[in-house]
């Protein structure tokens, strides 16, 4: 990525979380990242067109997470934990960035770039569900392109309802986890070895 565009793209991130999306300015944003308005302009038209971009950073962070963390040779229900862990654990971390790029992204024109934002993180869960499928790990009748997209959705709207609507406790978010856990294990018919 462009370091201009990303200096843009960080100093967003810093600007909207501490003044929230309405109070901040394109000059708010360019002072932080130390460049001229102008330059804003060659990469984003528009205050809010920066969103796609800060929701692609959080992708990359997630699909980094998620393959440096869970295990590559553990049994699936392991690899699932693991997962699930991490998705509540970034939710956790950066409440404040996925509660922007929602607000941010609902309120603009750019909700339909999700998909494409999307799709490194459901070819990934594509291919888990896969390998999970072929080594009859899970059930057999699963669809893995169609199902990444449940897994996913299941998995972080369980970690927002704690962590962004909520604010609950971590006793409420390991029973949330747990009940995730659960859920998935009976929807992708989990096998027990």
């Amino acid at each position: 990525m462009d370091n201009k565009k990303e200096r843009i793209i960080h100093a967003a991130i810093e600007v909207f979380r501490r003044q929230g999306i309405e109070k901040t300015k394109i000059s708010d944003i360019v002072k932080v990242a130390g460049i001229a308005q102008g330059t804003y302009y060659l990469y984003f038209p528009s205050k809010l067109s920066v969103m796609p971009s800060i929701a692609e950073v959080m992708v990359e962070k997630i699909i980094g997470a998620v393959q440096d963390q869970v295990e590559e040779n553990a049994p699936f229900s392991d690899r699932l934990r693991q997962l699930v862990d991490v998705v509540f654990a970034l939710t956790k971390d950066y409440r404040d960035i996925f509660a922007l790029i929602y607000a941010g992204l609902a309120s603009t024109e750019h909700l339909k770039e999700w998909e494409s934002i999307y799709a490194p993180y459901y070819s990934w869960m594509s291919t888990f569900l896969l390998e999970a499928k072929e080594a009859g790990s899970i059930r057999s009748s699963l669809q893995p392109v169609c199902t990444a997209k449940l897994v996913i959705g299941v998995i972080e709207s369980a970690a927002e309802q704690i962590y962004l609507y909520d604010n609950s406790s971590e006793e409420n978010a390991a029973i949330q986890k747990r009940e995730v856990l659960s859920f998935l294990g009976h929807a992708l018919g989990i096998q027990s070895r």
